[in-house]
């Protein structure tokens, strides 16, 4: 079996899995059998990191399947590779070249070596913000809700936060705490630095570590992309959203200053594959959910919790249409050239990408014509980069409209080249060479 069809398998039987423990009488409130549909919507969104719900998370799912919700999001944000193989790691196995390829393409890391020290990193790296997260959580949950009730929700929405799920045990989500600056500090917090890729925050330990002891190395291209993207998006899209829905009394007009712009840097971390919300996403005007898709769209770094185009292939874009406009026939980021198969594959990812989107909206907007258009698209974008924001249509959807965002979440999960590769097998070099010739294009 290729590592590619392993990967998106493995995905595949935890949700699977995962679907069927959520189907039990003892996960929902009620005692009584949960409905498949909603058990299958409920693990895709889980696994897949996403957060999208059918059903109200805090009142539907007894504590035991919030656990067990919680859980899928941990396996699902680290990843099954990732997951199995620390496992296997811990027992004593050793990596062998299939297990370091498949850590290779599940984490999009460019080299084999060190695969089981990264993997121990990204494990450890993963408790370390999630406990803290937990602990500065506790100074407003354990007051509002008691040492028990107060600890619980810390623990899942800290795990939920890192993770990019969006999955809250509060009916309205977190717009309750939209006043609060520390949990916006905090879960903005996890979701920013679990989603900009797990090699970033260990080149910037590097960096720190190196800083102390009057070292200085050159930062990596992935690095340097990650950061910067990262926060031109959040900035920019902070300042928009909050030009944008400023005067609207639904969303920001009736706040004041400051809880306007906690809100609209709220909005814009969680866009990019978060899915918290603390303003009502269907009270959004329609210039607001056009930035929001667009935000949700291009979503987090690789090598992250997060899912989207990523930022590094957005960038990767945007500067061969700047490098075309300078007449210029190679890409330079940070004085260095970008290589052609990265450019190529920059290309299919955003072409897949799109056309997932397309057929998604297309086969939602046939089932469900009493629903406009924008809040199909803003839907579907949400499912694909695995974010989980949504105006509130989720519910009200034909068991064919959710199976297809089912289908969506999973595709944007595992990635579009994943998912062909497992098909279609690993993709093979050529040796053959074909003459060139140019066409017209534009």
């Amino acid at each position: 079996m290729t590592v590619s069809r392993t990967i998106c398998l493995g995905f595949l039987a935890i949700i699977l899995t995962g679907a069927m423990l959520l189907m039990l009488p003892f996960s929902t409130t009620s005692g009584q059998w949960n409905d498949p549909i909603v058990s299958l919507f409920t693990s895709t969104s889980a696994v897949c990191v996403t957060g999208h719900v059918v059903v109200d998370t805090a009142t539907h799912f007894s504590r035991f399947g919030q656990l067990i919700i919680m859980l899928l999001i941990q396996i699902g944000g680290l990843g099954y590779m990732t997951v199995t193989t620390f496992l296997l790691l811990l027992l004593g196995r050793r990596f062998g070249l299939k297990d370091k390829i498949a850590i290779q393409q599940s984490l999009d890391r460019r080299v084999l070596q060190g695969s089981n020290q990264i993997l121990q990193s990204i494990v450890a790296t993963t408790l370390l913000f999630e406990l803290t997260g937990v602990f500065l959580l506790l100074l407003v949950f354990v007051p509002d809700l008691g040492w028990a009730k107060g600890l619980w929700f810390a623990i899942f929405h800290s795990v939920s936060a890192w993770n990019n799920a969006g999955f809250g045990l509060f009916s309205d989500n977190l717009v309750g705490y939209r006043g609060s600056l520390l949990v916006n500090a905090v879960i903005t917090g996890l979701i920013i630095f679990g989603g900009i890729g797990y090699e970033v925050i260990l080149e910037f330990y590097v960096m720190l570590r190196e800083r102390r002891q009057k070292m200085k190395t050159a930062r990596t291209l992935n690095f340097q992309v990650a950061v910067s993207t990262t926060l031109f998006l959040l900035f920019g899209g902070t300042l928009v959203i909050w030009a944008i829905e400023t005067r609207n009394p639904q969303t920001l007009g009736s706040l004041n200053i400051f809880e306007q712009l906690l809100a609209a840097w709220f909005q814009s971390v969680t866009a990019r594959t978060a899915g918290f919300n603390t303003i009502d996403q269907s009270k959004l005007t329609i210039a607001g959910l056009f930035v929001t898709v667009a935000l949700m769209f291009v979503g987090g770094s690789p090598g992250g919790t997060a899912g989207g185009l990523k930022t590094s292939t957005a960038r990767v874009l945007a500067s061969c249409t700047y490098a075309v406009l300078q007449g210029k026939e190679s890409v330079i980021l940070y004085r260095r050239q970008v290589p052609n198969t990265l450019l190529l594959k920059a290309t299919a990812v955003s072409f897949g990408s799109l056309v997932t989107v397309l057929c998604g909206t297309i086969a939602i907007s046939i089932a469900e014509p009493r629903l406009n258009f924008i809040t199909i698209l803003f839907e579907v974008v949400s499912a694909f980069a695995t974010v989980g924001l949504s105006t509130g249509i989720t519910a009200g959807l034909t068991s064919f409209s959710k199976l297809v965002l089912i289908a969506t979440m999973y595709i944007g999960r595992v990635g579009i080249l994943l998912l062909i590769s497992s098909v279609l097998g690993d993709p093979q070099p050529s040796t053959v060479s074909y003459p060139e010739e140019s066409l017209l294009v534009g």
